[in-house]
């Protein structure tokens, strides 16, 4: 294996297409190459200032839960808690179902001026610490989607004072460590788990990340047992090679090319805020802001995010990474040139002429909503949830009930609700306003929000 046997019995089209290289590189697991991807693991370790790393093809949700599942393998059975940010990634819910254990949901900050999650507060971990000393691990999200990346440091001094050990969803923080004017990695801050997608700011391919650990509260053993269920039997060697070539680029060339980076994006901050109605935050408004991603808050021009974005994308083919009712972000990245920004800053200079407005009257208007969204009571963990016995019933009829499902304005990802949580009138009006005004729902079995699972 594979069958195409490097390449000789590949779809000649789709050899002509790609090139030969890389199908003479999908090659399965020979002996040859595994002390070539241990040496390659050390070598990340070593560059991100770990103390063991795993390359994973199957992305940070692998991660996420690994990380989970080496803690409830190793100190706690079904429906002992761990504490865990309320923004966290639809991966962390599916963990706790495989994992059994009981969420303690922490409530992250908020900047209303700006619509802003700011992810969870060290008062508030330290709160919620001392009402569960129980806890086997805490969980939290740094940086989030839209860079974001919290006091994590004194985030992990508090968990280790109750010693307890910091997981972090660092999916979007795996070229922080790199450049001086980024701020601090969860690593470097000292956190215990930590993964990273290195596809998305580094130069890896999709689907590939690294976990990373540190210390000693975890045992590498945990992990390694953890990846042995999770991973695949068949790791794909391009995302690995990939990973390897990326950790390499950061190492050698990172600063450099950051440095790049982060003059884009300072340019398009400045040049964007002379356009009438628009609003960027830099690290002024949010001290703990990863540069690289640049927020534009477009609901004074009338419109929302989503409509916004699907103005730009057919005119002009500039692509956000997300947008929102009210926002559009963007990622920069080693991959960005100039002609990029001048395509961007052009695009919102059309958004914004008076020339443009017949156009946006066809467009979705801002709907009025209220954020941020109160935490829905848990009333089952979600694997009860999950194999409970469930029914379909029209959405609007389920307020009071508790969902079979967890639903996700995608991206991010971050369930608006999540699966054991009562359903409440807010959640579903939040969730079809977004639907209606373009947004995509990931994780409802029915797409139109028309009808939810909910448990019997």
């Amino acid at each position: 294996m594979p069958g195409h046997k490097r390449g000789q019995g590949i779809d000649r089209r789709f050899a002509a297409l790609m090139g030969e290289t890389i199908f003479r590189l999908d090659l399965p697991e020979l002996p040859e190459l595994e002390a070539a991807v241990a040496n390659a693991e050390t070598l990340a370790a070593q560059a991100y200032g770990s103390d063991r790393a795993w390359f994973l093809t199957n992305g940070s949700t692998c991660g996420i839960q690994a990380m989970l599942l080496a803690i409830c393998g190793a100190t706690c059975g079904q429906g002992d808690k761990v504490l865990i940010g309320r923004n966290c990634h639809k991966a962390a819910i599916a963990a706790l179902v495989l994992t059994g254990a009981t969420p303690i949901y922490l409530p992250t900050d908020y900047l209303l001026e700006f619509d802003l999650d700011l992810g969870v507060s060290p008062e508030t971990l330290e709160l919620f610490l001392q009402k569960h000393p129980d806890a086997k691990a805490v969980m939290l999200v740094s940086p989030n989607y839209f860079g974001v990346c919290g006091e994590i440091e004194k985030l992990v001094t508090i968990a280790h004072s109750f010693n307890v050990p910091l997981l972090v969803d660092a999916a979007h923080g795996a070229h922080l460590g790199f450049h001086p004017d980024l701020p601090i990695s969860a690593l470097q801050a000292g956190a215990d788990l930590v993964v990273q997608s290195t596809h998305k700011v580094a130069g890896s391919l999709t689907q590939s990340s690294i976990l990373h650990l540190q210390g000693d509260r975890i045992a590498s053993e945990q992990v390694d047992r953890a990846l042995q269920i999770l991973r695949s039997s068949s790791p794909n060697l391009l995302l690995l090679i990939s990973l390897d070539v990326a950790r390499r680029q950061m190492a050698i060339e990172g600063k450099k090319l950051l440095t790049e980076t982060l003059r884009l994006a300072t340019e398009a901050r400045s040049r964007l805020c002379q356009i009438p109605n628009l609003r960027t935050f830099d690290q002024i408004a949010v001290p703990t802001l990863d540069p690289t991603r640049l927020t534009v808050m477009v609901e004074r021009m009338g419109m929302t995010g989503f409509a916004a974005d699907v103005w730009l994308h057919s005119q002009l083919d500039v692509m956000a990474e997300m947008p929102t009712l009210s926002q559009l972000v963007f990622i920069f990245s080693l991959g960005n040139t100039q002609n990029d920004i001048d395509r961007l800053i052009y695009g919102f200079q059309q958004i914004g002429k008076e020339k443009g407005k017949r156009e946006r009257e066809k467009l979705v208007p801002i709907t009025n909503y209220q954020l941020p969204i109160t935490i829905p009571k848990s009333h089952l963990t979600p694997r009860a949830a999950y194999f409970a016995k469930s029914d379909r019933i029209p959405f609007n009829q389920a307020i009071g009930r508790i969902s079979a499902e967890s639903l996700c304005p995608y991206p991010p990802g971050i369930p608006l609700l999540c699966i054991g949580e009562e359903i409440t009138l807010e959640v579903v009006e939040m969730l079809q306003c977004i639907l209606r005004s373009g947004g995509i729902i990931n994780g409802a079995s029915d797409d139109s929000l028309e009808t939810i699972r909910v448990v019997n």
